[in-house]
């Protein structure tokens, strides 16, 4: 159900959230504040598509703040998705115009809910340090979106790993989280011999082979070699290939088609193992899960900057 709230404030949004969960809420508990902060020329729905299919696993209040125009009149439009349009959590959507564009922590700060963990997700545009934006300051976890557009300049990863405050994460480091742990097997079944280099191939400015090139470095402590390679299909893995350089024999993952990647080790037949794309609402669940601060992936951003693009 979609409740439309007009040049509203914030204590009619409190309001009428108190009814709905009286009337229309399928679940009662909440186990977050989920903060989205877009803009007007994002995809709405599909955002709150993700967020529904999200929920199911995690119930949250979600707040969704949409900055417009600071030249309009300022007011506050607003409106509220309940029952089937929110899936397991109540969703307030609100447009902030004029002066309320530049104020969305004023505005989303009332309706937090008490003793419970604020999540901050942007999932186009980010700040620069999004633990210093107005609504990164209010969460504890904070989820950026780097490949979001034409993907992540390296002058923007070094950025962001300059920037790293603990609870910081990025959704193209959620996304690699399955093949991490194919690549961690793959290397596990041939450990005799040590690994002298790596090498990482993937599209260029996709993030994902960046902080797969960052997390081998920090793990392994040997010379990591980051290419850039096209796409052998459409919609595949965007880590093209991986191989662990080693004096006798090598160790290679590499994708097959859009759902398979092949694994190479050596003394044992080749294995295919099935690996797409995860959605957005996947990646969501997945950082919803883990609310405290990523070590790994802040060792990830660390060691960014010693990885070789030659």
């Amino acid at each position: 159900m979609i409740i439309p709230l007009p040049d509203t404030t914030t204590r009619k949004i409190s309001k009428k959230l108190v009814e709905a969960q009286e009337h229309y809420t399928l679940t009662t508990g909440r186990v977050l504040t989920l903060i989205v902060a877009a803009n007007e020329d994002d995809d709405i729905e599909a955002i709150l598509s993700s967020v529904r299919d999200a929920s199911h696993e995690h119930p949250s209040r979600v707040l969704v703040v949409i900055a417009g125009s600071h030249e309009e009149e300022t007011h506050l439009d607003a409106e509220l998705r309940v029952g089937g349009e929110a899936g397991a959590s109540e969703i307030v959507v609100m447009h902030l115009k004029g002066a309320l564009s530049a104020q969305a922590e004023s505005v989303v700060t009332p309706l937090l809910l008490p003793d419970t963990p604020i999540v901050a997700w942007w999932p186009t545009k980010c700040p620069e340090h999004p633990a210093r934006s107005p609504i990164g300051k209010l969460a504890q976890r904070r989820i950026t979106n780097v490949a979001y557009g034409e993907g992540a300049t390296h002058e923007e990863l070094m950025q962001l790993s300059h920037g790293y405050t603990p609870g910081d994460s990025d959704m193209s480091w959620a996304a690699i989280t399955l093949w991490r742990g194919i690549v961690a097997s793959a290397l596990d079944r041939h450990p005799h011999e040590p690994v002298e280099s790596v090498e990482v191939c993937g599209a260029q400015l996709n993030p994902a082979a960046d902080f797969a090139a960052g997390w081998l470095l920090d793990a392994l402590s040997v010379p990591v070699h980051r290419n850039v390679t096209q796409s052998p299909e459409k919609g595949s893995f965007p880590i093209h290939s991986l191989r662990f350089n080693r004096v006798s024999s090598h160790v290679t993952v590499e994708v097959v088609d859009a759902e398979t990647v092949r694994v190479q080790v050596p003394g044992s037949p080749d294995s295919l193992v099935s690996l797409g794309i995860r959605s957005q609402a996947e990646v969501i669940s997945e950082e919803l899960r883990h609310l405290d601060s990523d070590k790994t992936y802040a060792h990830t951003l660390r060691a960014l900057p010693r990885v070789d693009y030659s």
